[in-house]
Parts: C-alpha cells; structure tokens; sequence
C-alpha cells in the first residue's frame, strides 16, 4: 500500500522538498559559481527530457505546498520594483525604508530578486533595528553596488550584514530560475524559488493578503499593476486588497498607468483601495490604516 516517489537521477535539487529554501541553502559557503543556485541554474538551461521536465514539475508543487504551510496566519504585504536598483541609489534605499517600516507589524514579499526587492527584504529583516540601524546597513552594502561582474561579493556584503546585526526578522522571496543570472537576494529569510515564471507570478500576489505596493520599475512591474488589477477588479468586495502605486510623476507620466488603473477601479469595489502617493511613508501610512 506504500506510495513509492523515485529517484530522479542527475537532478541538483530536490524534487521532493518539504520546506522553503533559506539563503545558506541556495548559496552554501563556497564560490557562487559551485552553490545549489548556481548548479540548479545551469541544469534548467540543458536541453529538455522527461525526467528533468518531471523533476521540476514536482519541485514547483513541493514548493507550492510549502509555501501555503508557510503564509498561513501571517498578514503579508507584497513590494514590486524594478530589479535594477543598486544598492548605493536612492531608489534601493527608499524601497529599504519601507520594508523597515511594513516589516514593524507586517510579513514583507517580494519579487525575491536584486534593487527593490532586495531592498524591501532587507528593510524587512531590519524591522527589528532603529532606523539609524539600517542607514549603517546601506552604507555598508553600499561598497558592493551590484552583483554583476561578481555574484560572490555581492553575496559576502550582505552575508557581512547579517553577521553585524543578526538577527532579524521574515520575510519571503518568491524569485525564479527563468531569471537565473540574477542571484535571489540574500535578506529573505524564506525564499520560494520556482523553476517555471508565470506560476510564480501569480502566486507572489495571490498570497499578499494585506494589499501591494508598486515602486517605479519597468514592464514586470507593470505587468503585476494590471495582474494585480484583475484579481482585485473580480474579487468578492472582502477580498479586495489595497494597491499603492509610489511616485505621482512616474506613474502618471512616464509609464502613465495611474490613469488606466483609475478608469478600471472606477464604479467597481476595489475603486477605494487603489492608491497613488509620493513617498514611501505615504504608502506604508496607507497599508497601516
């Protein structure tokens, strides 16, 4: 009567996983190139077969399913920005200072990847630190801008981080391998990383239960404005969940979403829950109350 999982031979990850990843599991202690991230990258780029296709199918459902045991009770907030922010911009540590403040009373998700998110993730896990705290954080990251041309030390920075002023507080992740040459971000303490995009995406807004905020990113952020959107224009009226689109100009102007958005919410129950504001502490004030 035994059910029977085999074996799925030449496969880095584990098929059958029963919990989310954390960082020192994706990166291990060595190079980047050798960690599970990097192996597990570079086998989804080989040529397709059953048994690599089967093997991610159940990854991703394993996953899935560690995902739901994870969020369940937690009041999660979700942080969509662009992927490129560095570090030592100002954008990268506006996103930071509104995880600190979401992360005070709320679980922080990203997108799990560099700039915004990481940003979100970081502020999140400092939650627990004065704001000064975090200010010392950026400064320190700051030496290391961006993870390209070296992964590695981009990754030391912020292990450096968290070895100074651990530990913090959770926050979730929610990257994907289709973008694997950009490394998850190592502030999120759960990380669930899909093999396949389009799942992902619309698992990371399905589970932000306290409403989402959009900083200024490009077309993966618009993507999610209008994903997001959708979910909210059919949903039960107690179901709708807010949407904070950041940045009055940007937003109206130069990738003039606010007005579509505007004219979609109009007449329908979500109309009351979308918001455009200028500051990060405007938009974490609209979360709170």
């Amino acid at each position: 009567g035994a059910l029977v999982f085999p074996e799925i031979p030449g496969v880095p990850i584990d098929p059958y996983r029963a919990s989310l990843y954390a960082p020192a599991e994706l990166f291990g202690d060595g190079d980047y190139d050798t960690s599970l991230d990097a192996r597990a990258y570079a086998w989804s780029l080989r040529p397709d077969s059953d048994e690599a296709t089967l093997a991610m199918a159940l990854h991703d459902h394993a996953v899935d399913e560690a995902l739901a045991a994870w969020i369940e009770g937690r009041s999660i907030v979700g942080v969509m920005g662009g992927h490129a922010h560095q570090r030592d911009t100002p954008a990268y540590a506006d996103a930071a200072r509104l995880g600190h403040a979401l992360g005070a009373s709320l679980t922080v998700a990203t997108g799990g990847g560099p700039g915004a998110m990481e940003a979100a993730n970081l502020g999140a896990w400092a939650a627990g630190h004065p704001l000064a705290a975090l200010e010392e954080m950026l400064t320190g990251l700051s030496a290391v801008p961006t993870y390209d041309p070296d992964i590695g030390a981009w990754v030391d920075a912020a292990r450096t981080v968290v070895e100074q002023h651990g530990p913090g507080r959770d926050s979730l992740g929610i990257p994907t391998w289709h973008y694997g040459h950009e490394p998850p971000n190592p502030f999120a303490s759960a990380i669930a990383k899909f093999f396949r995009n389009a799942p992902r995406e619309a698992i990371l807004l399905e589970v932000c239960n306290a409403g989402i905020i959009f900083l200024p990113g490009a077309a993966g952020t618009v993507q999610e404005v209008f994903q997001d959107a959708c979910e909210n224009y059919y949903a039960d009226p107690s179901s709708v969940a807010p949407m904070v689109l950041v940045g009055r100009r940007y937003w109206t102007e130069e990738l003039p979403a606010w007005p579509l958005l505007q004219a979609l919410a109009r007449g329908r129950s979500m109309e009351s829950q979308v918001h455009l504001v200028d500051s990060v502490q405007e938009a974490a004030a609209v979360i709170a109350g």
